[in-house]
């Protein structure tokens, strides 16, 4: 951390530092259902953050276009020095208009310059440190907006720079925007006053709060992210949280901020490649700021089974090196398996013992054998709480391709000819059921939903891409879910499962969100009115699950 903090972030920091977490949400402990976050990205439809620069693109990510290559950063990624160039960003972008108001927008930073934007954002009008501009989605019915700064003043150099909106929240219910005052009189609260504790956008609290746990493997940019050492983690005070892998991620702090602000348990993944020092202050941290009511969720890394990560492949190189089986894949597993169980060692070291804690295994749906390597070796099972696999109903690869009627998409879900049908994926859970609890553990599902996706198209509108997000919209889509959930909870040995994921913008890598914009009326979206139908009439049915 810097040793000078400004006034954005000594509050934010204090937020967290000193759990201001004044609101609990309705409680959703009874909840069967957890969701997966979203990467922190510009056009991330969720929108978590009221301050939409959280998200922005990180200025030295933003060259050439944008950003000069001469113009140098300081330690937290503001431009400290143009050089006779220009420091920009994109901090909206592809962003469904709906998603957030349109309106008069608050810009304020630190610092000596000039700041001029583009795109759907236009300057109203200007002071130092506080800017006004309008927002207005374009003839694309999208958000795109991009700040550039062009001049500033190397010794007082432009930073902090903070979106916010016009409007704010009541203090009783953090869970909805207000337009001014008048909506709650006495205890009204203004984003622009207010930012630095509230944190997050109202809209997307409350889209979290029914939920059991909140799965941050996005949120936290833990796949293909290289990093092992814990300066080496993001930061309350980087300029950013968003950009590309292996860069973005909100910090743990805001990880462990939402939990408490929602009452969710939270579900962390660890990098790969952390090292044991990450690993004790990760959970120190974690033990420190978490509420004592909620269980830390570990699982080390995500998908190491799947070789298209850089996980993967960590994983059967260090398996290898640790010369645990002859078969690089097994290898893999193995060593997978046995960095989990050193993890688990480390946090319940931290944590006084494991009574607090849900350490979760995880494998490959498909695969029983590669779940028998991971729970037996060394007698990892021991050490666990749980499995986890992530069951997705779609049909298969190739028939989507082919796909042309909305009839014919439908199919893929319901024909049993098709091997990832909702039948036999759930006889996938079932069989993955029976491996755990032979091993004296329950069944999680750390991801899972509807799959549709053709990972061989290159754009968005080329088809069966329109047909898929048609499929996604339709009302028929949340009897699959109905359909699929009920299957899940009544295989016998299942558990906590984890929707993917939260409001999320249709594209060709998937129409994965449960909406495709957080603010969303539930009335639109089939797929979130049907797991909140489930929370409602299918309460957690096993041992322990309220506590």
């Amino acid at each position: 951390m810097r040793l000078f903090l400004n006034k954005f972030s000594l509050g934010l920091v204090a937020a967290c530092l000193l759990g201001a977490t004044p609101w609990v949400a309705a409680n959703n402990q009874a909840s069967a259902l957890g969701s997966n976050t979203n990467e922190v990205t510009e056009d991330d439809s969720s929108v978590p953050f009221i301050d939409l620069f959280r998200a922005a693109l990180p200025f030295a990510e933003a060259r050439p276009w944008l950003t000069g290559q001469n113009v140098q950063m300081d330690a937290d990624g503001w431009p400290a020095r143009l050089n006779g160039q220009i420091a920009g960003t994109r901090f909206l972008s592809n962003l469904p208009s709906a998603a957030i108001p349109s309106g008069q927008y608050i810009v304020l930073y630190d610092g000596q310059g000039k700041i001029q934007f583009g795109g759907d954002a236009k300057l109203v009008s200007m002071e130092p440190g506080r800017e006004i501009i309008s927002l207005t989605p374009g003839s694309d019915n999208k958000f795109d907006a991009t700040l550039r700064i062009v001049e500033s003043n190397p010794n007082n150099y432009v930073r902090n720079i903070r979106i916010l909106p016009p409007d704010g929240m009541c203090a009783n219910n953090p869970f909805k925007r207000v337009p001014n005052a008048g909506a709650c009189p006495g205890n009204y609260q203004s984003f622009e006053q207010n930012y630095a504790q509230q944190i997050f956008n109202p809209d997307y609290l409350n889209y979290m709060k029914d939920f059991k746990a909140i799965r941050y493997m996005n949120f936290s940019g833990v796949s293909n992210d290289p990093r092992s050492s814990w300066n080496q983690r993001n930061k309350m005070t980087d300029a950013t949280w968003g950009g590309k892998q292996g860069t973005r991620g909100a910090p743990i702090e805001i990880q462990i901020e939402l939990a408490n602000r929602v009452n969710a348990h939270p579900w962390f993944t660890i990098p790969h490649a952390a090292d044991n020092n990450y690993v004790t202050q990760f959970a120190q941290l974690v033990k420190q700021r978490l509420r004592p009511n909620l269980k830390p969720h570990i699982e080390y890394s995500n998908e190491t089974w799947n070789f298209i990560f850089l996980q993967g492949n960590y994983v059967r190189d260090m398996g290898m090196a640790r010369r645990l089986d002859s078969n690089k894949n097994r290898a893999g597993y193995r060593f997978y398996s046995e960095r989990s169980v050193e993890i688990f060692k480390i946090w319940a070291n931290v944590f006084g013992g494991s009574q607090r804690l849900v350490r979760i295994l995880s494998g490959w749906t498909i695969d029983t054998q590669v779940t028998e390597t991971i729970l037996s070796h060394k007698d990892a099972y021991k050490y666990a709480d749980a499995f986890a696999i992530g069951p997705y109903f779609f049909g298969d690869h190739q028939s989507i391709q082919t796909v042309r009627t909305l009839d014919q998409t439908f199919k893929l879900l319901t024909d049993d000819q098709y091997r990832y049908s909702i039948n036999n994926v759930l006889e996938f859970v079932h069989k993955q059921g029976v491996v755990a609890a032979k091993y004296n553990l329950p069944l999680m599902a750390y991801e899972g939903g509807q799959g549709l996706v053709d990972f061989k198209t290159t754009d968005d509108m080329q088809m069966p891409n329109p047909l898929l997000y048609q499929a996604n919209r339709h009302p028929q889509m949340a009897t699959f879910y109905t359909r699929f959930l009920n299957g899940w909870a009544q295989d016998g040995n299942t558990t906590l499962f984890m929707h993917y994921t939260s409001p999320r913008t249709y594209r060709r890598y998937g129409a994965w969100g449960s909406k495709e914009y957080v603010s969303q009326p539930t009335s639109q979206a089939p797929k979130h009115q049907a797991l909140l139908n489930f929370i409602k009439s299918r309460p957690c049915w096993w041992d322990g699950c309220r506590q």
